[in-house]
């Protein structure tokens, strides 16, 4: 991870930051929320505390900071602790894109699942027409594994999403491992 980049716990106080991004239509376009109110980035922002407090903790989310300025957040959910089976995502304010910070957090997620999680497999889904988010995960590793189709309703309709995975063993050969 880039050294300016740093990731830390999500706090109650970042949700105006978060909500820069997450109240902006080109930010969201192909997520199922957003464009958020105040009131819903902050329930959000509050969920994502409270759930490093639950045991056992399978959801994690991190603010990114560039200096002292949070511009993104990452996520780790395990889906399967028997399985050993996680999935990411990401987002970055729209201020801060094309600066390889999507690319950033996200080996520093796949870092945090396999050597302090010990998971096997981690997985991200995105939009096909989100090119840039598909040309970060294919950065980092992941292999494509195929298309859903109509996984979510956006605000245009269905959404398909691609699947694309990567496995420790995978990891631990790869340019980006610790």
């Amino acid at each position: 991870m880039p050294p300016e980049v740093l990731l830390r716990p999500v706090v109650l106080a970042d949700w105006p930051a978060i909500h820069h991004w997450a109240a902006d239509e080109q930010a969201c376009r192909f997520q199922a929320w957003g464009p958020n109110t105040p009131e819903q980035t902050r329930t959000f922002t509050s969920a994502a505390v409270a759930a490093w407090s639950r045991v056992p903790q399978d959801r994690h989310v991190w603010v990114a900071e560039l200096g002292r300025q949070v511009v993104g957040l990452g996520e780790l959910t395990i889906r399967s602790r028997r399985d050993q089976h996680g999935e990411i995502a990401y987002a970055v304010d729209v201020d801060h894109w094309r600066r390889g910070i999507a690319t950033a957090v996200a080996v520093e997620l796949l870092r945090r699942a396999f050597v302090e999680h010990g998971l096997h497999r981690v997985s991200a889904t995105c939009d096909p027409r989100n090119t840039a988010s598909a040309r970060v995960l294919q950065k980092i590793g992941m292999t494509y594994e195929g298309r859903l189709r109509d996984t979510i309703r956006l605000r245009d309709g269905w959404r398909d999403s691609e699947v694309r995975s990567v496995l420790a063993s995978e990891w631990a050969v790869s340019p980006h491992a610790p």
